[in-house]
């Protein structure tokens, strides 16, 4: 396998199908990364867990309608250039 562009790509569309598909109850928070582990006080710097879940949230939310059609397309992208 060739170290091209859309390994990358392809690369990054798992990281990103792997995001989204973490179940916080059944997964996170069983680690100790549940939504009541977040909180914190006014004007306090949001620690990396705080940040980490804000991303894991936030993929969850805003990428779960264009992974969709990201996916398909490259499903079909293989189908026809092997």
């Amino acid at each position: 396998m060739a170290f091209t562009l859309y390994s990358l790509i392809q690369a990054a569309i798992l990281c990103i199908n792997a995001v989204a598909v973490l179940h916080e109850e059944r997964f996170l928070s069983k680690i100790g990364w549940g939504v009541e582990q977040s909180v914190g006080g006014f004007g306090d710097e949001p620690g990396i867990k705080v940040q980490l879940m804000n991303l894991i949230r936030s993929v969850r939310t805003v990428m779960r309608v264009p992974l969709i059609g990201v996916n398909s397309v490259c499903i079909v992208l293989l189908l026809l250039f092997g």
